[in-house]
């Protein structure tokens, strides 16, 4: 039997393939999503690198578990990704559902200025 440490990477591959195929060159827009904490960031897969990020450590007084922190870190990475003149993206939601604090997190960076 597999790990849950190996299922959870099997499903971010299985999402990560899906996206390879109809990003047409696209930067990706990556999120991790811990217990505490919710950070994302803007990669380039042609050359691997990251372009932009945003994290709820970056503000240690303000409490990042929760979906207001998520939709700040949204609101925060699109005006990043639009002073690097970035506007289209695809979303890439790792092993994590598209629900909750992710949910929250897309729809504050769509509503922003971000295209996904």
């Amino acid at each position: 039997m597999k790990s849950a440490r190996e299922l959870t990477q099997r499903r971010a591959q299985r999402v990560r393939r899906r996206l390879k195929k109809h990003s047409g060159g696209r930067a990706r827009l990556s999120v991790f999503r811990s217990s505490k904490n919710i950070s994302v960031q803007i990669i380039d897969d042609a050359t691997g690198t990251t372009l932009v990020s945003a994290s709820t450590l970056e503000d240690k007084k303000v409490k990042g578990s929760d979906t207001a922190a998520a939709e700040r870190i949204g609101n925060l990475i699109a005006e990043r990704a639009k002073k690097a003149k970035i506007d289209d993206v695809v979303f890439d939601r790792g092993p994590y559902l598209y629900h909750g604090r992710v949910k929250a997190l897309a729809e504050a960076a769509r509503a922003a200025g971000l295209k996904f």
